[in-house]
């Protein structure tokens, strides 16, 4: 029997993750495989904004590029970290079950926050739909692993951080949130909160050895909210969040556009089949347009170029 190599980055919310596969691979399988670290540029340039090195796929360019070199068999990902153009060659067999995918924040809830407070996150969608509901926080760039923006927080140099609450839980962190924000007040990014496992195409073995770790309403889920991603041309730095879940039978799906300074933010809902899941996506791109995302996308392009 072949041994399989599972590449992941080594920050250590990565390496649980591949750990979360390796154990579920072999529970299904009864294959050990081993944990290759492999160092993306997202991990080489902490102190960089993610847009200015490169944005779409920094996190796991390095992956991709030893899958298709076959020096590991799987990569292991979380689903946010996904640019919407995937190689031809690589597939995934498997998206694992979803996590809680709501942000929360750690060392104040929102309302007790002074005003002009410093709290620190990278993501814009974070920033915008914050500043929406509190325009007078200090919303500043924090990249850096789950532990170092914990740090952060523990040495005054911000009175809160807004992370993933999938990441503290499977961290052991949980007890560290001071408060969970709702979708309605922070939409999540697309695909956050679920992890997928990625081969190469032509691997039949270990897109069979993947199958059972494979969550179909998770799957589906996924799939509308990056059909969303691409049709708005969003990548990791676009304002933009979604959830869709399966509720009833039926695929749910809300999703925000917001200006940068939170002052605009466009809100739709819209449900379909399961099987239908790309056209939801798409059909929430439509909504979001014809409610006015589009001017805010293209200040949002006019900022950054």
């Amino acid at each position: 029997m072949r041994t399989l190599r599972i590449g992941t980055r080594g920050s250590l919310l990565a390496k649980w993750q591949a750990e979360f596969v390796r154990q579920r691979l072999f529970a299904a399988t009864g294959i050990e495989p081993e944990i290759v670290v492999i160092k993306t540029a997202g991990d080489k340039m902490l102190n960089a904004p993610v847009a200015q090195i490169g944005g779409k796929g920094i996190f796991i360019k390095e992956l991709e590029e030893a899958l298709l070199e076959e020096t590991i068999d799987l990569a292991v990902h979380s689903v946010k970290d996904i640019p919407t153009d995937i190689p031809s060659r690589l597939m995934f067999p498997a998206v694992c079950k979803r996590d809680d995918v709501r942000d929360c924040l750690v060392g104040s809830t929102i309302a007790n926050l002074r005003q002009g407070a410093r709290v620190g996150t990278s993501s814009l969608r974070r920033q915008a739909q914050l500043r929406h509901v509190r325009p007078d926080l200090d919303l500043r760039d924090l990249r850096g692993n789950v532990d170092t923006r914990l740090r952060k927080v523990e040495s005054g140099e911000y009175e809160a951080v807004v992370v993933s609450k999938a990441g503290l839980d499977r961290l052991g962190f949980s007890k560290r949130i001071s408060e969970v924000l709702s979708p309605e007040v922070c939409m999540p990014a697309v695909g956050q909160g679920a992890i997928a496992v990625e081969c190469r195409l032509q691997d039949r073995e270990a897109e069979d050895l993947l199958a059972p770790l494979d969550d179909a309403e998770t799957r589906a889920a996924v799939i509308a909210e990056r059909a969303l991603l691409g049709a708005l041309h969003g990548g990791c730095q676009v304002p933009m969040g979604a959830f869709a879940r399966v509720e009833h039978g039926d695929l749910a799906m809300d999703a925000c556009v917001c200006s940068v300074h939170g002052a605009q933010c466009v809100r739709q809902h819209a449900s379909a089949p399961p099987e239908q899941a790309a056209q939801l996506g798409e059909h929430m791109a439509q909504l979001l347009i014809e409610a006015g995302a589009q001017s805010i996308l293209e200040e949002v392009s006019r900022q950054r170029g």
